[in-house]
């Protein structure tokens, strides 16, 4: 505000020096600055207004004039009050051909409208006639209101003239033509998207104004696509070494440090460029030491750029020399006596020890200081930079600071976001259960609205489950802590909600299991807790539920208990709830203590809480039923998917929305029909030529797909059509009504399990499980004196030699979830003996698979009936020479070996001609023959037979590819 009194102060001393008389302006400044109160300045200004509007409806009011109305229309928006009645007279001036005056009307209309305002229409056309104006001042005050006012549907208005002024002679048109595309695409991408390469060329001007202002758009347009621009590496190493050289202008410097801004860009950039490569990084590591070199800790500008250094250097390829150069500017930051660089070193440092760990260690005092200091901000830095280096051995103290913190705090979301930080440590590394369900306990207590429900499911599982070993006494004795604890903490006020339902469900399955407490005792406490909490329905839930439980123990066991008073009044109050929920729990309470024991032993077993719950989704209990309907004449049940022209009852929406879906059009992509296993291995149709398209299985699993083939029924390999025809089984209909498309159904598709590519681990144990040794005994002595409670937390966050021997013995004690993990961390480190890898032979043409052939030596013969009937001939045939086509009888192809149940070892055994083993065919298959099925030499007097009395076969007669296949 302040501010703004001295900028309204400066606008009414210089009207007054050139504008002439404006002491009406000096007033109403001078009297908005004395103002007592809020209410006062607001009556300033609503009766400055009522003069404003007066004065611009006189319709000779001088030019001049109006400037000085509209500079203070503007100075009352500013403050906030609203001066629409004037925005026309803005865009009025904007028409003047006086320069001051429409600079002016430039200035008050981008003040006072946005893109979406209604009068921008009216500017866009002055924009456009000013862009084209002779006088620079003109172009760049039409380009600024141009990048406040032009929305995403006047760019293509003002586009092309902007583009031509890329090439203004005037510096400041060509580095304000460049913010002008900048903002364009910022707004629609789109529309500039073919002028992007002029940002690269502007990237060369020779005015380092325009150069830098084309780094904004640059680093925009990197962000998206790094990999486009890695050959702009070495032109901002190059520029980043000419500024960091003082080689511009000295009218760029500010406070003695070159171009600052431009540094900080380009930094920004090669920080982005330089990610995870190698090459890029390699140019960078020069001009980035020269920097931290050269660089000035005295202003605040030479530390902004020394942390962008360290931020590019964390961002990169790491290199040691540079990370050295960077822990040593980070020392710096943290003894700073300036909170604000403090916070700029934890940041700096928080960057760095994802890199190398151990540049904590070395500042770990300055890190206690400034978890100490009272500076909120700092504060909350550093428990980031702690929850970012937590580990096993320094959780307990770190989770510990931390729920100290969030108890002192009001602010609720940050409070949320330590106890999820807490919750999420605790999970992670927790060194034993106990402390885990301590830890769990006091985030509940101080903040348990804020946690997820998760957390809580998370905890009660935990305490079933226990230690997830064979130890019962080690569970018995978590389980008894935990009902010792909230027992202690039932009785506190103002408990949440959610902490209440885990104690609630803890002491009915566990607060009478070991018998240190009575039945009446927990019934009594969880009796008080309903009574305390009338209004939340759910709590009330828990807690009937738990004395159900309890109830149900004791007479499970044989045990008498009494129904306490308080206990039948709740019963008695929750049976009449308008709640249902709370009257069925109540109604089962009654109704199981009228139960006998061996009842209540089946209804409510013990310890039953981590039993696996198994569904029959099909309803198998429900057969008998369903058959015994069948027989009295009920009609079967159709699968949703089998009606055909019936809308799904699942899918099913109102009246309106089906009529509008059945009348518009729909714009989506036609779906690619999902090839099915069982339709590449089925036999296809003898009859369909080889153009039919359907998918064949590849090579490298014919002996799988074979023998699916062969388990098929042959009704259902031969289909009874003839011609070509796309096969659309299953394909879901994208136009018109949803219809159902019958698919033919197959008899049993065997999945192949995946032999080749199984992931393989490399043996390496992970890094966070690494315990880096180190002593802070080693460390420099400090010239100054450290308290010893400092040492002590120091130690406890850093991991010092004593404290990571306690750790050891910690550590050793194991949580529910470590057997899993270390087992699958045993069995990956492991090394796994590579398995070979064998690639299965090229079989031989498949003359009864009309689908798209894979390519071979030896293509088949147009009619395989004319090869069939070849075979009958006699037994000692002609070899076939390799490469030859198989046209006549004498040279037998090997079509047994096609139906064998073990692939041909021709192309295994080292022979080069897979057909040199078919000489004798018969005699080779003899064996074959005799183990699969009839004869073969009937089964090709069969085919013979059939194909002279002009027989084809088809679906209507399987049997001679049932003789075939065996």
């Amino acid at each position: 505000m302040e501010q703004l009194r001295t900028i309204g102060r400066e606008l009414a001393m210089g009207s007054q020096g050139g504008w002439g008389q404006s002491k009406e302006f000096l007033d109403l400044v001078k009297s908005i600055g004395e103002a007592r109160s809020k209410a006062e300045e607001d009556r300033i200004i609503a009766r400055e207004l009522e003069h404003l509007k007066r004065r611009l409806a006189d319709p000779d009011v001088p030019r001049r004039k109006m400037k000085e109305l509209l500079l203070r229309l503007v100075y009352a928006e500013m403050l906030g009050h609203d001066a629409s009645f004037g925005h026309i007279h803005a865009v009025k001036m904007t028409h003047d051909e006086s320069l001051p005056l429409k600079r002016t009307g430039y200035l008050a209309v981008a003040l006072f409208l946005d893109e979406r305002h209604d009068l921008v229409i009216l500017v866009v056309n002055t924009i456009q006639k000013d862009l084209r104006s002779d006088n620079y001042l003109v172009v760049c005050a039409a380009l600024t209101a141009a990048c406040r006012l032009i929305g995403e549907e006047a760019i293509p208005a003002v586009l092309p003239q902007v583009a031509e002024l890329l090439a203004h002679p005037k510096e400041a048109v060509r580095k304000k033509a460049v913010m002008a595309l900048h903002r364009f695409y910022q707004r629609s991408p789109s529309s500039v998207s073919h002028l992007v390469s002029n940002f690269r060329k502007r990237l060369c001007d020779n005015d380092p104004g325009v150069m830098g202002a084309t780094l904004c758009p640059l680093y925009d347009l990197i962000l998206e696509e790094p990999n486009s621009y890695k050959d702009l590496v070495v032109s901002f190493v190059n520029i980043l070494k000419q500024v960091a050289e003082r080689r511009l202008p000295t009218s760029y410097d500010y406070h003695q440090m070159p171009a600052p801004f431009i540094q900080i860009k380009l930094l920004k950039i090669l920080a982005v460029l330089g990610s995870g490569d190698k090459q890029a990084s390699g140019h960078m590591y020069t001009v980035l030491g020269d920097i931290f070199r050269k660089g000035d800790t005295a202003s605040n500008i030479g530390n902004a750029i020394l942390y962008e250094c360290i931020c590019c250097i964390s961002s990169i390829f790491p290199n040691p020399k540079m990370l050295e150069a960077a822990a040593e500017t980070t020392s710096k930051f943290l003894k700073s006596d300036s909170h604000n660089l403090k916070y700029m070193g934890i940041d700096a440092l928080g960057r760095l020890i994802k890199i190398n760990p151990d540049i904590a260690e070395e500042h770990q005092l300055a890190v206690i200081d400034c978890l100490e200091d009272p500076d909120d901000t700092l504060k909350r830095k550093t428990f980031e930079l702690l929850y970012k280096m937590t580990k096993s051995t320094n959780v307990e103290v770190i989770v510990d600071r931390m729920i100290e913190y969030m108890i002192s705090i009001t602010d609720h979301h940050y409070k949320t976001e330590i106890a999820s930080r807490c919750v999420e440590l605790a999970e992670q590394f927790a060194p034993s259960n106990q402390w885990f369900i301590q830890t769990m306990n006091k985030v509940f207590e101080h903040a348990g609205d804020l946690v997820n429900i998760r957390v809580a499911h998370n905890l009660m599982r935990l305490i079933a489950e226990g230690f997830g070993e064979e130890d019962e006494g080690a569970d018995s004795q978590l389980r008894s802590s935990a009902v010792d604890s909230y027992l202690r903490i039932v009785g506190e006020p103002k408990l949440p909600p959610s902490f209440l339902q885990i104690i609630c469900w803890v002491l009915g399955e566990y607060g009478t299991a070991d018998g240190k407490y009575s039945a009446s005792y927990i019934i009594g406490k969880l009796c008080d807790v309903a009574e305390a909490h009338l209004t939340d329905d759910t709590v009330k839930a828990y807690a009937i539920s738990a004395i159900l439980k309890i109830f149900a123990f004791e007479i499970a066991l044989g045990r008498k208990i009494d129904m306490l008073p308080e206990c039948q009044t709740l019963v008695d109050e929750l049976s009449a709830s308008h709640s249902t929920d709370l009257q069925q729990r109540a109604y089962e309470l009654q109704a199981l203590l009228g139960l006998d024991k061996h009842a209540v032993e089946s209804v409510m077993p013990a310890d039953a809480s981590c039993e696996d719950i198994e569904v029959d989704r099909n309803l198998s209990f429900l057969n008998s039923y369903v058959q015994q309907a069948l027989e009295n004449g009920a009609a079967p049940y159709i699968p949703e998917s089998e009606r055909s022209g019936v809308i799904s009852v699942g899918s099913y929406r109102s009246q309106e929305q089906q009529e509008a879906s059945a009348h518009t059009l729909r714009f989506e992509a036609y779906e690619m029909p999902k090839p099915s296993l069982a339709l590449a291995t089925s036999q296809p149709n003898m009859s369909m030529p080889p153009t039919d398209l359907v998918p064949v299985p590849e090579p490298g699993y014919y002996k799988e797909d074979h023998q699916t083939s062969r388990s098929q029924t042959s009704g259902d390999a031969i289909s009874g059509e003839f011609g070509v025809k796309l096969r659309l089984d299953g394909v879901q209909k994208k136009w018109g009504r949803p219809t159902y498309s019958s698919s033919t159904p197959s008899s049993s598709v065997s999945s192949q399990q995946a032999t080749n590519g199984g992931s393989h681990s490399d043996g390496g144990g992970s890094t966070s499980s690494q315990v880096r040794e180190s002593s802070y005994g080693s460390k420099r002595q400090q010239n100054t004196e450290i308290s010893a409670e400092k040492q002590r937390l120091a130690a406890s966050l850093f991991g010092s030699a004593a404290a990571k021997a306690d750790r050891k013995a910690q550590s050793s004690r194991k949580t529910a979830k470590e057997p899993s993990m270390e087992k699958a961390t045993a069995s990956s480190a492991a090394p796994q003996p590579i398995k070979e890898q064998v690639i299965p032979a090229t079989p031989p043409p498949d003359l009864l698979d009309l689908g798209d052939e894979p390519v071979s030596s030896n293509p088949p013969s147009a009619d395989p009936f004319s090869q069939l009937e070849g075979l009958l001939g006699p037994a000692s045939a002609t070899p076939v020479v390799s490469g030859t086509p198989a046209t006549s009888s004498s040279k037998a192809p090997d079509l047994m070996s096609i139906f064998s149940d073990d692939v041909p070892t021709g192309a295994t055994s080292g022979s080069t001609d897979p057909t040199l083993g078919d000489v004798n065919l018969m005699n080779s298959h003899k064996g074959a023959a005799a183990k699969k099925g009839p004869s073969l030499q009937d089964a090709l007097q069969k085919d013979a037979t059939a194909r002279q009395v002009g027989v084809t076969p088809t679906g209507n007669n399987p049997n001679l590819f049932k003789d075939l296949l065996g």
